[in-house]
């Protein structure tokens, strides 16, 4: 058993080596190093609202989180501005914790333990997909850009037609399909960061932003659809 591990081990680290040059693995270090800062803030953020008084969200704070990504969106990266833009990011990051807060309340107040299992789940897609996206050929998965961003605008369309609709149908389908296109966008961001570095791109902390986006969505997805199978099980309980 332990003789068939080794090998195996031996081509993934090699599959690895052979598709990232070293260049590349520095600058994939960076990102990832950068997304858990991001990650940690947003944690934190979390805990602000949920067990003190410091910071609430409410409007104000929903503006802070959209002025300070404009702010980093408008500020390019020159090589010397990175702890001007680290800061706006982890500020960016924390608010957005900070946003979490009322969710992951309802959620505790329903069962405290699907606070954690999405956070497990959550990262294990992530890792997993990062990794499929990582071990792959060059741009092998960017096609996946032109899908999600067509199924993307069709759930806009049809959430703003359902605004009329109020169908629960359409409000299931958006969430597990919503679910499924930010599993989809982990593999497409992270190759599309390859490819971009490879075009000359080496902002690592614009690039860890879009990676924090698709593990809060999927995370934020993975929270729902947990605690309506909750409150569905208590319901079918109580029937009982």
């Amino acid at each position: 058993m332990a003789s068939s591990t080794i090998p195996n081990l031996n081509a993934f680290f090699n599959s690895f080596s052979t598709t990232l040059n070293s260049p590349v693995k520095q600058h994939l270090k960076n990102v990832y190093g950068c997304l858990s800062l991001s990650t940690v803030s947003a944690a934190a953020g979390a805990y602000v609202h949920m067990y003190t008084q410091l910071l609430q969200a409410n409007l104000l704070t929903t503006i802070g989180t959209m002025g300070l990504l404009i702010a980093l969106m408008s500020t390019p990266y020159d090589g010397k501005n990175q702890k001007l833009r680290l800061g706006y990011l982890l500020g960016f990051t924390f608010l957005s914790g900070l946003g979490l807060g009322p969710l992951l309340e309802l959620v505790v107040s329903i069962d405290p333990s699907i606070v954690m299992t999405a956070l497990v789940g959550t990262t294990v897609i992530f890792v997993s997909f990062s990794l499929s996206a990582l071990l792959a050929p060059r741009g092998r998965w960017l096609y996946l850009g032109g899908i999600l961003m067509s199924m993307l605008n069709i759930m806009l369309i049809s959430s703003f037609v359902n605004l009329f609709l109020r169908s629960f149908f359409i409000m299931q389908a958006h969430l597990y399909l919503g679910f499924f296109l930010m599993c989809g966008f982990v593999i497409y961001d992270t190759q599309l960061i390859i490819e971009k570095y490879h075009m000359g791109s080496r902002d690592f902390i614009m690039h860890s932003l879009d990676l924090f986006i698709d593990f809060v969505s999927v995370f934020r997805h993975l929270l729902v659809i947990l605690t309506q199978k909750e409150l569905s099980k208590d319901s079918r309980k109580r029937k009982d």
